[in-house]
């Protein structure tokens, strides 16, 4: 009775370890079958993103030119008006009684002038004596134009279409000459300055003209995309010493009067990589800074690649033509192999690797 408790305990022990034992090399065969795929060419647009600072095409501080008590005030803040329109009104009445006085003047001196020249034409008094009261009637005229100029600057009216800033005086303000009153905005179309490093810079001009740059996104600060997309049209002449940056400006149509001055936001500026050879992030790895792949033979056979990042997209990779549309490279298990290992492999195609990938993502 023992002996054969003793046979069926050993018989089980042997069951349950040939079990164990299938079931490890099962899960062993499992995992020496890696996956791989192929890089894929084709044309590709990146954006690069600087941030910007947005400015009306014109944008002037609106001063009083005389001192005076401001009278009137005709406009209100943010308010659009037109070219020419009266907007501000310094007390007139001491320039008023100046140019009046101005003009009597110069009505006498005319009179005085035209006498003494009725005289000269009769020989009646000398040359000099017409060439006296001439000069004279020359200044009065003179010092009338000055005075109704300074009459003329009591009233501030708008030098282009535009609108009205915040005001910093109220009515009845004592002005002194040259004060700020506000300011005045043409939002017609606006001017997005952002700064470009140097190598950047001269990637982008030493392939296009200044006219062939490609048009650029403005994001703004909800970060919802401007429904117009901008020109670069000017690059300032010098470089930033202290940051090694360049200054671009793109021109944006501002229809909807959507954008202010003062604004900030991000540029989007395309970049066009034709052909683009494109992997994914997790087929590489790092070795002292310097990332590699595992390309794998027709005969399973693992070796290690060095390659060359051109830019970085989500999931992905730019690289330089290190590698062949043919190649096939290691997705999965990249710290299970060595290099010059054999292993099974089955292909995968990149779309579905990228779908994958994007799906991932949404999550």
């Amino acid at each position: 009775m023992n002996n054969h408790r003793l046979t069926l305990i050993v018989g089980l022990f042997a069951l349950l370890f040939q079990t164990a034992c299938d079931s490890h090399h099962q899960s062993k065969e499992e995992e020496s079958t890696f996956l791989v795929t192929s890089p894929i060419i084709k044309d590709t647009v990146i954006y690069k993103e600087y941030v910007s600072q947005i400015h009306s095409i014109q944008h002037i501080e609106l001063r009083a030119l005389e001192r005076g008590y401001l009278q009137n005030i005709y406009v209100d803040e943010g308010q659009f008006v037109k070219k020419g329109q009266l907007m501000f009104r310094i007390m007139p009445s001491i320039y008023k009684a100046e140019a009046q006085r101005a003009k009597a003047e110069a009505n006498f001196a005319e009179i005085e002038y035209l006498n003494t020249k009725s005289l000269a034409d009769n020989n009646v008094v000398s040359t000099n004596e017409l060439a006296l009261a001439q000069a004279k009637f020359e200044k009065a005229k003179a010092e009338l134009n000055l005075a109704e100029t300074h009459l003329g600057f009591t009233e501030i009216r708008a030098p282009f279409d535009g609108i009205m800033g915040r005001f910093l005086v109220r009515q009845g303000s004592l002005l002194d000459e040259g004060e700020l009153l506000t300011t005045l905005s043409d939002n017609n179309q606006m001017w997005v300055y952002f700064n470009v490093p140097e190598a950047e810079y001269l990637n982008y001009v030493s392939s296009n003209t200044l006219e062939k740059l490609p048009n650029v996104i403005l994001q703004m600060a909800n970060n919802k995309e401007f429904e117009e997309k901008g020109k670069i049209e000017t690059i300032e002449a010098d470089f930033n010493n202290e940051t090694g940056n360049i200054a671009f400006r793109a021109t944006f149509p501002n229809s909807k009067k959507i954008l202010r001055h003062g604004e900030t936001g991000n540029i989007k500026m395309p970049v066009i990589y034709e052909d683009a050879l494109i992997i994914p992030q997790k087929a590489t790895f790092e070795i002292l800074d310097k990332k590699f792949v595992f390309v794998v033979d027709q005969d399973g056979l693992v070796n290690s690649k060095q390659i060359r990042i051109l830019t970085e997209l989500p999931h992905l990779y730019i690289i330089a033509p290190d590698l062949g549309e043919d190649d096939k490279i290691l997705i999965e298990g990249l710290r299970k192999v060595e290099n010059k290992q054999r292993i099974k492999f089955d292909f995968v195609h990149q779309e579905k690797v990228l779908a994958e990938l994007n799906g991932l993502h949404a999550e």
